[in-house]
C-alpha cells in the first residue's frame, strides 16, 4: 500500500518514491508507488494533476478492489525510481476551495441552519449544495460576510485524527459514517470540525476571500456557486472588464450602469412595438394590393408570394394580414440559407393548410413542420426560385382541389 502523506502535508509538491507496482487500469498504464503526496479523485475534489519523471499523470484514483492508490500515466513508465512534481497551482486552488468550503458550510449552519448534503470541485464551478429549498438575500450575505471574517482572522487550519469513539464527543458539523480506524478531523480554529480526507491550507487567511456567485434550487436542496482565492480574484477581474466596457460604450459611470441599461433596455421595447405596428400597417397595405389581384376559385382569392428570408418578420405579419380576410388564402415563402413557409387561411375556407404545407414539403425534397387546418409553417432544403415557385404551385393545387370539393 501507498503512504498516502497528502493526509498530513497537503504542501509538498515534489518528491521522490520507488514504484511498488506496474499495472494497467481501463487500457492505460498505471503505477502505484511506495509514498505519495498525489490526491486521489474523492469527497468531492478532484485529483492532482502532474508528473513521475516527466510522465504526464492523467488520473490519481483508489482503485475499489484494494484501496490502493494508482496513479494513471500518459506513457509507460520506465525504471522504479520515481520524481515526482505536483501541478502547485492546481493543487493550492484545490486547498483554497476545499477550506473555503467548510468555512462556508459552517457558516450557512450558524446563519441559515442548512446543512451542507453535497460538495462539487471542477475546473468550470465550484458548488455546495444545502439541505433546503430557500435562503434569503439578507442570509446568502450574513453566511458570506461570516465566513470572510473567518478567513480574515487567519486562523490556523488543524488536521487532526481521532478514534470514532474521541469523535463522538467533538462537535462534528456532520456525523460521518461510522468507520473502523481513525477518524481525519479538519479543525478550523474555534469554527469548525469536520470529518474530511480532502487536502486543506494552514491558515484560513490563504483562502484569500471567499464569494457566493449565485443560489438556485434542485428538487428539494439548494445549489450554491462560489469561488474562493484564485478564481475569485480572477471573476472579480472579469466582471471588472464587462463593466468597464459597458461604462465606456455607454458613456455613464459606473453607479449609473444599471439606470442607463434599463433605459435602454425601455427605448428598445418601445422601438419594437413601433416597429411590429408599421410591420402590421404596411402588411394590410401589401396585403390589400396582393388580394386586389389575386385570382380566384369559387370565390376565394389564393395569394402564392415568395419573398427573402431576411424579411421573415415581414411575411408573419403579412399571412396574418391577409388571413384577416375570410375569403383568402395566403400561401407564403421565403427563400435564403433554407426555404420556410408559412400558409394560412380566412375563416370561411375549408381547405387545410397542414396538407398543403406537407405537398409544398414533399415538392421541394424533403423538410419538416407543423401546423392545423388554418395555418402552418416549416421549412425545408434550400431551393432556386423556380423549384420554391413549383413547391408553392403544388400546394396552390392541393388547396385548390379542397375548395371545389366543398364546391
Amino acid at each position: 500500500m501507498s503512504e498516502r502523506l497528502y493526509y498530513t502535508d497537503a504542501y509538498t509538491s515534489r518528491f521522490r518514491a520507488r514504484v511498488l507496482s506496474h499495472t494497467t487500469y481501463r487500457q492505460q498504464p498505471a503505477v502505484i508507488l511506495d509514498r505519495t503526496y498525489f490526491y486521489p479523485t474523492s469527497g468531492g475534489q478532484p485529483c492532482d494533476a502532474g508528473e513521475l519523471n516527466g510522465v504526464r499523470v492523467t488520473d490519481v484514483i483508489v482503485r475499489e478492489a484494494d484501496s490502493a492508490v494508482l496513479h494513471l500515466l500518459a506513457e509507460r513508465l520506465a525504471g522504479e525510481a520515481v520524481t515526482a512534481v505536483i501541478d502547485w497551482p492546481r493543487r493550492f486552488d484545490h486547498m483554497q476551495h476545499h477550506t473555503g468550503q467548510h468555512i462556508l458550510s459552517q457558516a450557512f449552519m450558524r446563519v441559515a441552519a442548512a446543512q451542507t448534503v453535497g460538495f462539487h470541485l471542477s475546473d468550470a464551478s465550484v458548488t455546495i449544495d444545502l439541505d433546503v429549498t430557500a435562503v434569503t438575500p439578507a442570509q446568502i450575505d450574513a453566511a458570506e460576510q461570516l465566513a470572510n471574517q473567518i478567513v480574515w482572522e487567519d486562523r490556523p487550519v488543524h488536521v487532526r485524527f481521532f478514534t470514532e469513539a474521541e469523535a463522538a464527543a467533538l462537535p462534528l458539523r456532520k456525523r460521518p459514517p461510522a468507520q473502523s480506524g481513525a477518524l481525519r478531523i479538519i479543525d478550523i480554529d474555534d469554527f469548525d470540525f469536520t470529518a474530511c480526507g480532502g487536502t486543506h491550507v494552514a491558515r484560513t487567511g490563504a483562502v484569500g476571500l471567499i464569494k457566493v456567485l449565485k443560489s438556485e434550487r434542485r428538487g428539494d436542496k439548494l445549489r450554491v456557486e462560489f469561488r474562493c482565492g484564485g478564481r475569485a480574484l480572477a471573476d472579480y477581474g472579469a466582471k471588472q472588464d464587462v463593466t468597464a466596457d459597458l461604462t465606456a460604450l455607454l458613456t455613464t459611470g459606473q453607479e449609473a450602469l444599471v439606470t442607463a441599461v434599463a433605459k435602454l433596455q425601455f427605448d428598445l421595447q418601445t422601438a419594437q412595438r413601433q416597429l411590429r405596428q408599421q410591420q402590421a400597417d404596411l402588411a394590410r397595405l401589401q396585403a390589400a394590393a396582393l388580394l386586389r389581384d389575386a385570382p380566384r376559385r369559387q370565390g376565394i382569392a389564393i395569394i402564392s408570394h415568395v419573398q427573402p428570408a431576411e424579411a421573415a418578420g415581414d411575411a408573419r405579419a403579412l399571412a396574418a394580414a391577409l388571413a384577416e380576410e375570410p375569403t383568402a388564402v395566403a400561401l407564403i415563402a421565403l427563400t435564403g440559407g433554407k426555404t420556410q413557409f408559412i400558409f394560412a387561411r380566412g375563416a370561411r375556407v375549408q381547405a387545410s393548410m397542414q396538407a398543403a404545407l406537407s405537398a409544398a414539403l414533399a415538392a421541394l425534397g424533403g423538410g419538416g413542420g407543423g401546423g392545423g387546418p388554418a395555418f402552418a409553417q416549416g421549412g425545408g432544403p434550400a431551393a432556386d426560385t423556380a423549384r420554391v415557385q413549383a413547391a408553392l404551385a403544388r400546394a396552390r393545387q392541393i388547396v385548390v382541389g379542397e375548395i371545389e370539393k366543398m364546391g
